[in-house]
């Protein structure tokens, strides 16, 4: 299973409750909650829970084309908002400076490692879920010394970072299938060592979620996070800047892929024969069986790691985003009915750590049901998914201001405030 991105931090850019000092009123709300924020967070908490338990994109028709739309997708969202929520975190929309901007980043810094050890606790459950949380830890940490810079700064460098990581990812890759150096840097690695992984080797290059390239997903996110949502105009230009990029990572593959000779069949070739004519948008190309050949930096589908990839999938979480904030803002009515998709973006991190123990908790339900012929449709299963947690963040939420597990890992930031 694919997994998808999250970043557990109540978009929330009250003064007296996340201490900016000069806040954005950016919707209708009392606490000053980013309320589209916090939707498309919870429509990417679904789009996870599809590719996780729903049904195989392979069922076709529009449920097929729905799940399809949202895998990988998803996982860009995620991350975009990853970088927007570090900006609420460290100063929006003036970066905090001095004791405050210090505090703040020994906020960040230790969420980081409390993700880090979660995700590699979650991993330790051995389900099909390929956690991401240990890969944000070193995100953050690694897009953190850009938190003071303005949004069309922080738009250059993720555009430059996309146009360039990629590539930068396929020699590396490539010269690690080609000899053992990542293995003595593994065998002298004491992450490696404490948790049984390939350490810092998978989380910069080799895993599932490459910090190498995702950087430029929460470096965009960082940018929004800097522009003034209220102003008139600025939700369309994101949407246009979200479409352009759609057509260019995603137009761009496509032409790509049918100018440059035999293409397609290396593709093919190299993925054992997976649906070479899809690597344009989607995952079912499947991923490559050996040495991976220069034209997969051709591909976008959304797990590939290639500059196409990171440009389709970040124009789309713009336009998500550029959506839900205009739900937030225009369509009163429309955005109560979605109250409860929001609550669940509130409690984003609770949700995703809860769905991992309930896979793992049921597995052997679901496999002697298997054996005994009685197995749930997969739809049902998902949508048994989504009810609860749409149920349980609704109810918590209009108890307490932070999710469960959110509110913990507020705790944990505490000793920050002893900063001087």
């Amino acid at each position: 299973m694919t997994q998808q991105t999250l970043f557990f931090e109540p978009t929330d850019v009250s003064p007296s409750l996340e201490g900016d000092r000069f806040p954005v009123p950016a919707v209708r709300s009392s606490a000053g909650r980013l309320i589209g924020i916090d939707l498309a967070r919870g429509l990417a908490v679904f789009g996870m829970y599809s590719a996780h338990v729903g049904p195989d994109v392979t069922v076709g028709g529009p449920v097929g084309f729905l799940l399809e739309t949202a895998r990988g997708r998803s996982a860009a969202l995620f991350a975009l908002l990853a970088g927007f929520s570090l900006v609420v975190i460290t100063g929006r929309p003036h970066p905090r400076t001095g004791r405050a901007g210090r505090q703040a980043v020994v906020r960040i810094a230790i969420r980081a490692i409390v993700l880090l050890a979660l995700g590699y606790a979650l991993t330790a459950l051995d389900t099909d879920v390929d956690v991401i949380l240990s890969f944000y830890g070193l995100l953050f940490l690694t897009v953190l010394p850009l938190y003071r810079l303005r949004a069309g700064t922080l738009a250059l460098i993720a555009a430059v970072s996309a146009l360039i990581l990629p590539q930068i990812l396929y020699v590396i890759r490539t010269s690690i299938e080609g000899g053992n150096w990542a293995d003595a840097v593994t065998a002298r690695d004491p992450l490696a060592l404490i948790n049984g992984t390939d350490g810092i080797i998978e989380l910069l290059f080799t895993g599932e979620y490459p910090v190498l390239t995702w950087i430029p997903f929460l470096i965009a996110g960082m940018a929004v996070a800097r522009l003034d949502l209220t102003r008139t105009g600025t939700r369309s230009r994101l949407s246009l800047v979200g479409g352009a990029l759609v057509l260019l990572g995603y137009g761009g593959s496509w032409l790509a892929l049918r100018l440059v000779p035999h293409a397609l069949s290396a593709v093919a070739s190299a993925t054992g024969g997976g649906s070479a004519s899809s690597a344009w948008w989607s995952d079912t190309v499947g991923e490559p069986k050996g040495h991976t050949p220069l034209v997969w930096l051709l591909v976008a589908a959304p797990h590939s790691q290639t500059t196409f990839s990171i440009a389709g999938n970040t124009g789309v979480a713009l336009c998500v985003v550029a959506a839900c904030l205009t739900v937030a803002e225009r369509m009163p009515r429309l955005t109560r009915l979605t109250g409860p998709v929001a609550a669940v973006g509130m409690t984003a991190l609770t949700g995703y750590v809860l769905h991992i123990v309930a896979l793992w908790f049921f597995s052997d339900v679901w496999y002697v049901a298997a054996l005994e012929g009685q197995t749930l449709s997969a739809l049902t299963v998902l949508f048994g998914f989504i009810a609860a947690a749409t149920l349980l963040a609704t109810v918590w939420t209009r108890l307490f201001r932070r999710g469960p597990l959110e509110q913990l890992l507020h705790i944990a930031t505490q000793p920050a405030r002893n900063i001087k």
